[in-house]
Formats: structure tokens, C-alpha cells, sequence
């Protein structure tokens, strides 16, 4: 008896063994799963260490950097005024050969036309720094049909054909309809420019072409107009090139003269 007792006793204490084994290890992995979600639980609701751990707001980004806007105004166009129906007429300036061709060109490439738009560009903006309404025109520039203004002057270069050639020419049309105001005009450009220049007024190779310029028979017959060759291009290459604001002022200075009334006679020629 004794001997079955001992052998019925030993399974059972074996299975209190095991049940209580597996019930400690269902309380261990219970704890462990509570305190990994309770470590969670913290991180989640803990403040930052340092302003470097703070965690970014859609706000806190910095907008992405734009290219700077560039500027709309070209300093080779000078866009003209609109001219007021009623206000004072403009001066108009023609940039001989702009927007047409390229006028005269010289051995190794240089255009007259570059000269030309140039000084017109500066004449342009002397003017209007003073106060007077000033048109920048083209060559062939739609607007110069029935022009009214106070003066016209068409700015051109001479060609590179005569080496010892120097010096400028002023022109009216030939067959003015305001001989006498056209005189005036032509009278001032000469003697101004030649003051502001030091260059000697080249009468004798005035051509037809200047005398009948096309532009004289486009602009308003009461438009006082005049084409000016500011210098050759080949003997006064350095006047025209490396002193424009000299030939600009020139241009300006016998302008100022003929609309401020300074001009009355032929004392220019």
C-alpha cells in the first residue's frame, strides 16, 4: 500500500509543479507587456531634451526661396511718352537706320547704326531729364506720318569711305514748306554742336540724300526738321565711339537753342 500511495503521489505533485509554473510564467509575461506599454505611454508624453529635439510644425518650415523678380525695363528701349492732344508738341529724335538696317559698315565690322542708336538714346534721355516730351523713333517708324512737333532731328554717322574725311553736316529738306523755322533749326544744330564738339561743319559734302530725306516728306509740313551726320566714321571714330555724351550734348545743345528761341538767322554756317 505504502508502495502505491508514493506512486500515486508522485504524478500529482508533478502536475501542482507545472500548473503553477505556467500560471508565473502568464503573471510574468502579463507584467512585461504592462511595463513596455506603460514605457511607451511616457516617452509619448515626454517634453523635449533640447531645442534641437523639438519635433517640426507645418509652420515652423521656412517657405522655399523665390528668384528675384527681374526688372521689365530694357535701358536700350526708352519706350516713348504718350503725347497729350492738348499739352505741348514733343521733340522728335530718329535713331537713323534703327529697326531698318544697318546704315554704313566699316572694314572690321562696325555699324552705323550702333553709333546712331546710342547718341539718339542719350539725346532722348538729356531731353527728358529736362522736362521736355520726347519721342525716341525708328527709321522707318509708323509713327512719323503726319509727326507734329516741336523740332525733329534725325541722328546719323558718316561712312568709312575717305580716311583724312572729319568733321559733321546738318540738312534740311530742300523744298521746305517753313524755309525759315527749318533754317533756324539747322542754324543752331551747326553752331551748338560745333562748340560742344570741336568738330569743323562739313558743308560741302551735304548730298541729295540728306536734303531729300525721306522723313522730311512723312513728318506734318509745319514739323521744323533736320538730319544731322554726327562725324565720320573712320577719322572721328574716336569722338563718335569713347565721347558720346559730348556728341549727345551736341545734339541737345542746338535743339535747347532752336526751341527756346535762341536761333534767328544764318550766323551758324
Amino acid at each position: 500500500m505504502t508502495r502505491q500511495a508514493v506512486t500515486h503521489a508522485r504524478p500529482k505533485q508533478s502536475t501542482i509543479s507545472a500548473s503553477g509554473a505556467l500560471r508565473l510564467l502568464v503573471v510574468l509575461v502579463t507584467l512585461t507587456a504592462l511595463l513596455s506599454m506603460a514605457h511607451g505611454l511616457a516617452q509619448m508624453g515626454q517634453a523635449p531634451d533640447g531645442p534641437n529635439e523639438q519635433p517640426l510644425l507645418a509652420t515652423d518650415i521656412p517657405p522655399a526661396p523665390t528668384a528675384p523678380i527681374p526688372t521689365a525695363i530694357p535701358s536700350t528701349e526708352l519706350p516713348p511718352p504718350t503725347p497729350s492732344p492738348t499739352g505741348p508738341l514733343p521733340i522728335g529724335i530718329v535713331a537713323g537706320h534703327w529697326g531698318n538696317d544697318s546704315g554704313a559698315v566699316c572694314e572690321g565690322g562696325l555699324e552705323e547704326v550702333d553709333i546712331n542708336l546710342d547718341i539718339a538714346q542719350r539725346v532722348v534721355r538729356a531731353l527728358r531729364g529736362m522736362g521736355y516730351q520726347t519721342d525716341l523713333l525708328q527709321e522707318f517708324d509708323p509713327r512719323l506720318e503726319g509727326y507734329r512737333a516741336q523740332a525733329l532731328v534725325s541722328i546719323h554717322a558718316d561712312a568709312c569711305l575717305y580716311p583724312e574725311a572729319s568733321g559733321f553736316k546738318v540738312a534740311r529738306v530742300v523744298d521746305s514748306a517753313v524755309p525759315d523755322i527749318d533754317d533756324q533749326l539747322v542754324n543752331c544744330l551747326i553752331d551748338r554742336y560745333r562748340a560742344r564738339t570741336g568738330l569743323a561743319f562739313h558743308e560741302g559734302s551735304i548730298t541729295i540724300d540728306m536734303t531729300e530725306y525721306h522723313t522730311f516728306y512723312e513728318i506734318a509740313p509745319e514739323t521744323p526738321g533736320a538730319i544731322i551726320e554726327t562725324g565720320f566714321m573712320l577719322a572721328d571714330r574716336d569722338i563718335l565711339l569713347h565721347h558720346q555724351d559730348l556728341v549727345a550734348q551736341g545734339i541737345v545743345d542746338g535743339i535747347l537753342c532752336f526751341v527756346e528761341g535762341e536761333g534767328s538767322g544764318p550766323e551758324g554756317r
